[in-house]
């Protein structure tokens, strides 16, 4: 279930992120859901789609964070 577009991203991720965190996002989500086929390369019982949201939430705090406000801001 690989994203193409940003606008195939969950509403929890459009809805929150700007675009270029949405690009991470997908980027990242697509990466995972390839390197993360395999069961025995997963984390517990956690399904492919749940690793793959975990890693793509993981790219994007790299570089981005909440400010006091809630919103999605791009790291200093």
């Amino acid at each position: 279930m690989p994203y193409d577009k940003n606008s195939e991203l969950p509403d929890s991720v459009k809805g929150n992120l700007p675009k270029h965190a949405q690009d991470i996002y997908r980027k990242a989500f697509n990466s995972a859901w390839d390197e993360y086929k395999d069961p025995s390369d997963r984390r517990g019982d956690a399904s492919r789609e749940e690793t793959a949201h975990r890693v793509a939430w993981s790219a994007v705090k790299n570089e981005y964070e909440k400010d006091s406000d809630g919103n999605w801001v791009k790291k200093d």
